[in-house]
């Protein structure tokens, strides 16, 4: 299961001793699918000590950003600054795959 595999590198990664991980928002398509990168942010983090963890985006235009600043603020609090948070518009529909 690509969730398992993720996470299994992102466990390798902190103790290999790398500084960051990111991850996208992914709603549909392809191998990796993560609709909500902060849920797995946190299980990453209850499972890895040092690394950061970021989002590589959250898509903005598909939330509310009061929920995305609650999460968030609860997310920092919760893996005690280890996030990284990156936004953007996500995939436009007439971009081009």
């Amino acid at each position: 299961m690509a969730l398992e595999y993720d996470m299994e590198r992102v466990v390798a990664l902190d103790r290999l001793g790398f500084d960051e991980a990111w991850f996208g928002e992914h709603h549909s398509g392809g191998y990796e699918l993560i609709a909500c990168p902060e849920v797995f942010i946190a299980a990453a983090a209850e499972r890895t000590k040092h690394i950061r963890l970021g989002t590589g985006v959250v898509s903005l235009p598909y939330h509310h950003p009061l929920m995305v600043a609650d999460r968030w603020v609860l997310l920092d609090h919760l893996t005690r600054g280890r996030v990284m948070f990156g936004t953007g518009p996500g995939r436009c529909p007439r971009t081009p795959t």
